[in-house]
């Protein structure tokens, strides 16, 4: 099938289909279509003025669209039981008057910052900002925005047109040229936490590709990952890596049953855990509280979901008001764990094939726990920001100690800045293979292999010294998962791009290895379904999670 690029050029005689497809297109997007737009209308391939309008009117319309919405839907929502649960009358009392004094501002700085519109219209709509005051705010900037983006299309467009008059097929890649440089533009400027920050922290976190959002670090994997799948004839093989597991510990898998299969096999290397189901706030707190006296669990202890992942959840309490405030922000079963001070903490990457007599080590990760140290004259915040390491998730830390930002600790305090062993969560990793010693594999692999159905995946766990964990003794393990898990020692910061993809697609190699094998012995893999349905389930749970300690 051929593209006849002079499509487009035949429709200038008639173009409300284009002004149409532009107005429309920007509800989807503004940017990229107004751009489009704009260089189009120089080149001379549209009339300038029903490009303009089409862009005004259709981003404006769509602005006007958010604000009804939330007006419409938002407080017949907030007076449901949900709602009321989730957000308090005098907290939206409070954002109106907020909102009142600075809502002018807000509208037109949202213009200029990517990624605040939405909300910020949303958010106009929901207090009842009055319609004129949204309307006229709104109407100008568009007009101003849209108005800039055109006159620079003037300023370029006749060189663009020179160089377009014998190349009718490239009217068609002006959106996708425009598209492209929008997309490089965004992942240059975003930021952890979709805060601004010094370009020279975006920079900076862009050269270290550990900071990369995820989606971008794992599209090689993914591709490795349809190559396995069509090698081994199975796209959801890794769910029958870990029989023994939900989905084999791919997604949605409980943190407490393996724990309990530990705690029944192996009691003296697991840190002790016990469940705490779904019920009413007072019921659960008396649970707790039950659990917590019959098992002499003191201050502190953790509380983190039964099902999550990349340390989502995870609470270090402390007292009887953080407990409190834990249960009204999680209503999902919840794991309590007996809290192992360590000092020092490790993720050890196993697997096995089956019939294999012995599995073995494949990683190591020991986990530094970031802190910052008081001089008696700074913030919080500020001792944060001025760490070299730390000022690069800085957003992450600050949204975890945002009751404490201005808190001047003492000279001398020190205050961990991460309790969970997550990287997500802003722990420290490094590649702790020198660890790995023979008696710590036979002692790993004798756990494992009393563990009903697994066969690869990451222990986590606490231990008193690095001499302690090489002979095999002096551990608390605090999580085992399964064929999701990753050999997290790739995230040190000595390890070179290449060298963490090299151990991601060994690592899952083996995976699909240990599944094909388990297949062949009778264990069916999950059907894509039934996977998709439990991702998707999980993910959403997940987002009602409270930030992790």
């Amino acid at each position: 099938m051929t593209l006849n690029t002079n499509v487009w050029m035949e429709t200038q005689a008639s173009p409300m289909p284009q002004a149409w497809i532009i107005g429309l297109s920007t509800w989807v997007q503004e940017d990229i279509p107004t751009v489009s737009a704009a260089l189009l209308a120089a080149a001379g391939a549209m009339p300038s003025g029903v490009a303009f309008t089409a862009c005004v009117l259709g981003i404006w319309l769509g602005d006007l669209a958010l604000y009804g919405l939330a007006r419409g839907l938002g407080r017949p929502l907030l007076a449901t039981r949900l709602g009321r649960r989730m957000v308090s009358s005098e907290r939206v009392d409070q954002s109106e008057r907020w909102f009142a004094e600075r809502g002018t501002w807000l509208l037109v700085l949202s213009r200029f910052v990517p990624g605040t519109r939405l909300p910020t219209y949303l958010a106009a709509g929901f207090l009842r900002i009055p319609f004129v005051t949204f309307s006229s705010v709104t109407a100008v900037m568009v007009l101003l925005w849209t108005g800039a983006i055109f006159l620079a299309a003037r300023l370029f467009g006749p060189s663009l047109a020179s160089w377009m008059q014998d190349r009718p097929a490239a009217y068609w890649l002006i959106p996708l040229a425009v598209a492209g440089l929008w997309v490089a533009a965004h992942l240059a400027g975003r930021s952890i936490g979709g805060s601004k920050d010094s370009a020279s922290i975006r920079i900076e976190r862009w050269r270290r590709w550990e900071f990369w959002p995820a989606w971008l670090f794992y599209l090689p994997v993914a591709f490795r990952y349809v190559q396995l799948s069509i090698r081994h004839r199975g796209w959801t093989l890794p769910t029958a890596a870990n029989p023994g597991m939900t989905t084999g510990g791919l997604v949605g898998e409980s943190k407490f049953t393996t724990l309990l299969d530990l705690q029944q096999t192996s009691p003296e290397f697991t840190a002790e855990a016990w469940l705490l189901v779904e019920g009413t706030h007072d019921d659960r707190q008396k649970r707790l509280q039950q659990i917590r006296d019959t098992h002499a669990v003191g201050f502190p202890f953790i509380l983190k979901p039964d099902v999550g992942q990349r340390g989502v959840g995870v609470r270090l309490v402390r007292n009887d008001a953080e407990i409190q405030e834990y249960l009204r922000q999680n209503h999902e079963r919840l794991v309590i764990q007996r809290y192992i001070p360590g000092p020092r903490e490790a993720g050890i990457f196993y697997y096995r094939r089956p019939g294999e007599a012995h599995g073995r080590i494949f990683a190591i990760t020991e986990k530094v726990f970031p802190e910052v140290i008081g001089d008696g004259r700074r913030t919080l915040e500020e001792l944060i920001r001025s760490d070299e390491r730390a000022r690069l998730i800085s957003n992450l830390y600050l949204r975890r100690f945002n009751a404490r930002r201005q808190e001047v600790p003492r000279s001398g305090e020190r205050i961990r800045l991460v309790e969970a062993g997550n990287h997500a969560q802003g722990c420290i990793f490094r590649d702790g293979l020198h660890l790995r010693t023979r008696e710590l594999e036979d002692c790993i692999d004798r756990i494992s292999q009393k563990v009903p159905g697994f066969f690869v995946g990451r222990y986590d766990l606490r231990y008193e010294s690095d001499e302690a964990l090489r002979q095999g003794r002096g551990f608390r393990i605090l999580e085992l998962n399964g064929a999701a898990a990753e050999a997290t020692s790739i995230y040190d910061a000595r390890t070179t791009l290449g060298s963490a993809y090299r151990t991601l697609f060994e690592q899952w190699g083996i995976v699909f290895e240990i599944g094909a094998a388990n297949r062949a012995l009778g264990h069916k893999p999950d059907s894509i379904r039934d996977l998709l349905r439990t991702w998707r389930t999980t993910n959403a749970r997940i987002r009602t999670y409270p930030m992790a300690d």
